[in-house]
């Protein structure tokens, strides 16, 4: 691939990433604010960078991954003070799509191109590129960037103009999120009908009812695994988006409010560093 390609923000999503183009083979260079540890990027395969300037300056394809909006805003906004000319920015971070449409008109001036793509999956998902990926932008744009999301994702779908992205980002989790909030309901429910859990999970897996998210993450819900693909805070982050989002829509978003409610009982119970699943 001709696209050098740098990576803003090296939590483990942003990791998984980097580590992930470099091992097909593309030439990564990565920055975080924290810091870059240069002897564990190499381990990684790619190039810690000092300077976000630096970094900019030497990639063609600028992919952001990041915490939230308000990083990502920060982040945007830092970049448009940059020359730009001729580089694609990608943010793949799970934020509202305001943040990519209100930031657009800088980054252009800039002389940058922006899309949104945000990725549907955990980074153990990044590292086997079998992550989902929605992309928002404009059909240049997203050509331009399909041979790079195709090293990281077998699932792109171009969805539509900027924000698209990130708004069926917003859908598909909200299904997610629902989902781990109904069935923790169900099995509340069955545990005071008598049922154990075992049992339980055991036909649940067998039924129409079993999604690939609730079977992939079948060993944590039976406490024979303590992985985190995606902690409870990162989940708690997410459901807060949604619900805001859909509140600005004048909508209810009820069950969201109650996944939300019980994650934030997890972080107060010191569980936000476990994954979601163990809800």
């Amino acid at each position: 691939m001709d696209e050098r390609i740098g990576v803003i923000g090296l939590g483990r999503m942003g990791w998984a990433l980097a580590a992930r183009l470099a091992g097909q083979g593309a030439r990564v260079r990565g920055w975080t604010r924290s810091g870059v540890d240069t002897a564990e990027v190499a381990a990684a395969g790619f190039e810690g960078v000092g300077e976000m300037r630096s970094l900019v300056a030497t990639s063609d394809v600028v992919v952001l991954s990041l915490f939230n909006d308000d990083a990502a805003r920060d982040v945007l906004t830092q970049l448009s003070t940059l020359d730009l000319n001729g580089k694609l920015i990608v943010e793949t971070s799970t934020v509202s799509p305001n943040v990519v449409r209100d930031l657009f008109a800088s980054i252009e001036r800039a002389g940058g191109a922006l899309v949104d793509a945000p990725i549907s999956g955990g980074p153990e998902m990044v590292e086997a590129g079998t992550v989902g990926m929605f992309v928002g932008g404009r059909d240049a744009d997203v050509a331009r960037f399909l041979p790079v999301a195709a090293l990281v994702s077998d699932k792109v779908a171009h969805v539509g103009p900027l924000g698209a992205g990130a708004s069926a980002k917003i859908v598909n989790n909200m299904v997610l999120t629902g989902m781990w909030e109904v069935l923790s309901e169900a099995l509340e429910t069955g545990a005071g009908l008598g049922l154990g859990l075992e049992t339980m999970l055991g036909f649940l897996e067998k039924s129409p009812a079993a999604s690939p998210a609730f079977l992939q993450r079948m060993p944590v819900i039976k406490g024979e695994s303590d992985a985190v693909g995606f902690s409870v805070s990162g989940i708690a982050k997410d459901a807060a988006l949604m619900v805001a989002t859909s509140q600005e829509l004048e909508r209810e978003a009820t069950a969201l409010k109650a996944a939300l409610a019980r994650y934030e009982a997890m972080i107060g119970a010191d569980l936000g560093g476990q994954d979601l699943s163990t809800v």
